[in-house]
């Protein structure tokens, strides 16, 4: 007997903005977001989501979008959804809640997506200083495939992933988030050296009711304004999981969550058709709208049983994440290394940040001498399964990283070769990409041993 089609969750509508969404979507993390869905364990459901921008981004050859984009407003998610076992409890604080990831996909009749860089006054990204201008390449899918009108000259699978997927905060553990942060913001400047090099633009994405939306509490009320002043914002990774954008969380994936408040509340979105590692241009993967079915099973007390707490509560851990048994396969790869010293020349101590700034830098600077601009080989980096790494910790005083570009996604051999290297003024190929100038005064950095 056939299994049961999953019960779709949670839907959206594409003709629609998300505040006209059936179900409700939310952009922030709170323990008093309600419910939108409930599923049992072991029941197979699906999660349809708008993408990250809900739907601010168009398929067309313009990038004032991107350059005007209110990023207040991301991500929008699909939930929470209230997760319980097959007698009707629901998952308790202190359990672990296993997800698995049966299957994914762009939605159907909108399979394509963008990559994109932000202006620098507008979110930017890991090199915004070198690259300060809104950029955007649309891509479109071809099964497993992605190729781009504007990266002419690639084509490569796609390993489909959600970037968020995470579990709502009891109200301690989003204190604990709020107070650091806001030290960071206030401090971070002038104590954290690393901001210097990778002109981090803001330190933490602090509570805000700008853009603030709540899933089903009506905007407005009182309610909404006290929970919108708490909320915090879904930028970056946390405990409960999140933004982590795991580039390998594909189908077959499973995601053991830690479980704070009752029912779990799980909410996802921010659908990625690809990305490499780092996710480099910030928007840097290809952003699209998509589904998710997923299988559900609650492991009660696990977070004691299989999380080390790192901090001075339980509630200090991360989750766990087992890779699915589906990814692309590539024979070939071209590996940049990059050290801790920055552009300027000067040495910083085991700093992984700025050796991995160095490797895309150097990459990025290689591959734009086969005819690509620079910003078309940033996006396509944040984008393509690229394999990035810390190969060394240890060794006083540099860190090693490295990042392996697969060679099987070009239409020509970049690897060096003897009398072959591109000599002379480099004839651009591939210049049609929309872009926005840059308006800011924020200075740029510029290595004077890189190609022009």
């Amino acid at each position: 007997m056939a299994p049961p089609t999953p019960r779709r969750v949670v839907t959206v509508d594409l003709k629609k903005k998300p505040g006209e969404q059936m179900q409700p979507l939310h952009n922030r993390w709170h323990p008093e977001i309600p419910p939108v869905a409930e599923v049992k364990s072991g029941e197979v459901f699906t999660i349809e989501m708008l993408d990250w921008t809900g739907g601010a981004i168009k398929d067309d050859n313009s990038a004032v979008d991107i350059k005007i984009l209110d990023l207040s407003i991301v991500h929008y998610l699909s939930g929470p959804i209230k997760v319980t076992d097959a007698d009707g409890i629901p998952a308790k604080p202190g359990d672990l809640l296993a997800v698995e990831i049966c299957n994914l996909g762009p939605l159907p009749g909108d399979e394509w997506g963008f990559t994109a860089i932000y202006d620098r006054e507008n979110g930017g990204g890991f090199l915004t200083d070198h690259f300060p201008n809104a950029t955007k390449a649309i891509w479109y899918f071809e099964g497993i495939y992605a190729y781009s009108p504007h990266i002419p000259g690639v084509r490569f699978p796609g390993l489909t992933h959600p970037g968020v997927i995470g579990t709502a905060p009891s109200m301690e553990l989003l204190t604990i988030w709020n107070e650091r942060e806001r030290a960071l913001e206030e401090t971070g400047l002038h104590s954290l050296k690393l901001c210097e090099v990778l002109h981090a633009r803001p330190l933490a994405n602090l509570p805000s009711t700008k853009g603030c939306v709540l899933g089903k509490i009506q905007d407005g009320t009182p309610e909404w304004e006290k929970i919108a002043r708490e909320a915090a914002r879904t930028v970056p990774g946390r405990e409960n999981g999140g933004n982590c954008d795991i580039k390998n969380l594909s189908r077959g994936s499973k995601v053991y969550l830690p479980v704070f408040v009752e029912g779990a509340n799980l909410s996802t979105g921010d659908m990625h058709f690809s990305q490499g590692d780092g996710e480099v241009a910030f928007c840097g993967a290809i952003e699209m709208s998509g589904f998710l079915e997923l299988k559900c099973e609650i492991i009660r007390d696990g977070m004691k049983q299989y999380l080390t707490p790192m901090g001075p509560t339980p509630l200090h851990v991360n989750p766990i994440f087992e890779i699915g048994p589906v990814e692309p396969r590539f024979s070939e790869w071209l590996v940049f290394e990059g050290i801790s010293v920055d552009e300027s020349g000067r040495q910083h101590f085991l700093d992984a940040s700025v050796a991995y700034k160095r490797a895309v830098l150097n990459a990025i600077d290689y591959i734009s001498k086969f005819g690509y601009t620079k910003e078309q080989v940033y996006l396509l980096l944040s984008c393509c399964p690229c394999e990035g790494r810390i190969s060394g910790i240890v060794d006083c005083p540099n860190a090693l990283a490295t990042l392996a570009v697969p060679t099987a996604i070009f239409d020509q051999d970049i690897r060096p070769k003897a009398n072959k290297v591109p000599a002379g003024p480099r004839v651009v190929r591939y210049p049609g990409i929309p872009q926005c100038p840059y308006e800011g005064n924020l200075p740029t950095t510029k290595n004077p041993g890189a190609t022009l």
